[in-house]
């Protein structure tokens, strides 16, 4: 792969996500989108004629061989079947978070693309913000020391619909798991313990299948620390921010507004209200994280986020699960 010029890539998924991805995958300038495959029949011809390319088939992307690489965006459930499909068929792969909602399946996955020479990446989306991406910078630059303590702030404005709910995997691996792989990369070393809790404080509705609210302590061998509150309700919009204390200073980002402004007058500082929901939050790293796996296959170098980092992130998310059903804290090896 290194060295080519162009790439073909074909998406499977045509939801929301799927459609941001394929609009970036259109208009990145190394890439050629060769179709658009959907189970729903609907949302792919929608979508295709959109982006002004055809519907097609997995058998069809399995067995064209002009195809290099695939963009998974469709449902969680479907992620695994379709990482394996791919690497049997020698696509490269971008994937959406989660791998999957076993852990022992996401192990199979990493393990399968390794046995067929492909690269996968996995659409951990916050590393690529250029908001949070110089915070980071700063961390391994050495400009604040060495990392000590960690407290990362998720807010939704909403929770999704229960039925989404029910099949997400639970509020750990659907919506901390990216919490808990800013925690990786912020600290630089893997958590080996953790304590959960959550309740049900924004719908009654939930209860029984799942939290709308956390609170996750994390620990590692040498005794750096990350607190991630979550909540499933922010009546003000959609709440992303960090703290990073080191043995020399400290880092923060804070949220993105449409417009960061500030007044300031006799009745105080007002500022604009954050970014509506993740679409918007995060919509320049939607475009650099495509680029990036574009880029690391032209020129061979590493992915930021590859399936390994799925895997050990997943391990997390299962450990909060299990933390918050038993009420006790998690050691993990």
């Amino acid at each position: 792969m290194k060295g080519m010029m162009m790439l073909r890539v074909a998406l499977i998924g045509a939801g929301r996500i799927g459609a941001i991805h394929g609009a970036n995958v259109a208009s990145n300038p190394n890439t050629q989108l060769a179709g658009v495959c959907d189970a729903v029949a609907a949302s792919a011809e929608a979508l295709a004629k959109k982006l002004n390319v055809p519907v097609l088939t997995l058998e069809q992307i399995w067995q064209d061989a002009s195809i290099d690489a695939v963009v998974i965006g469709s449902s969680t459930d479907t992620h695994a079947p379709l990482i394996l499909d791919a690497a049997k068929h020698g696509k490269h792969i971008f994937c959406e978070k989660p791998v999957d909602l076993s852990l022992d399946n996401a192990q199979k996955c990493a393990d399968a693309v390794k046995a067929a020479n492909v690269r996968c990446m996995i659409g951990f989306q916050r590393r690529y913000d250029p908001t949070f991406a110089k915070a980071h910078d700063a961390i391994v630059s050495g400009k604040i020391g060495s990392p000590e303590c960690v407290i990362i702030t998720s807010r939704d404005p909403g929770a999704p619909p229960l039925d989404y709910i029910k099949r997400s995997g639970g509020i750990y691996r659907d919506m901390l798991i990216h919490d808990f792989d800013m925690c990786r990369w912020l600290l630089g070393e893997e958590p080996n313990w953790l304590m959960a809790c959550g309740s049900v404080l924004t719908d009654p509705a939930i209860a029984g299948h799942d939290a709308d609210t956390t609170a996750v302590t994390l620990r590692t061998a040498s005794g750096k620390l990350c607190q991630i509150n979550t909540s499933r309700r922010a009546a003000y919009g959609y709440d992303q921010r960090f703290e990073v204390l080191g043995s020399k200073g400290m880092v923060q980002a804070n949220n993105v507004s449409s417009a960061n402004t500030v007044l300031a007058n006799e009745a105080g500082f007002m500022g604009e209200l954050p970014e509506p929901f993740f679409l918007e939050r995060y919509a320049k790293a939607y475009v650099n994280e495509l680029n990036h796996f574009v880029d690391a296959l032209r020129t061979g170098e590493p992915f930021v986020t590859d399936i390994a980092d799925a895997v050990l992130t997943q391990r997390l998310a299962d450990a909060a699960a299990k933390s918050f059903e038993s009420g006790q804290p998690v050691h993990l090896a």
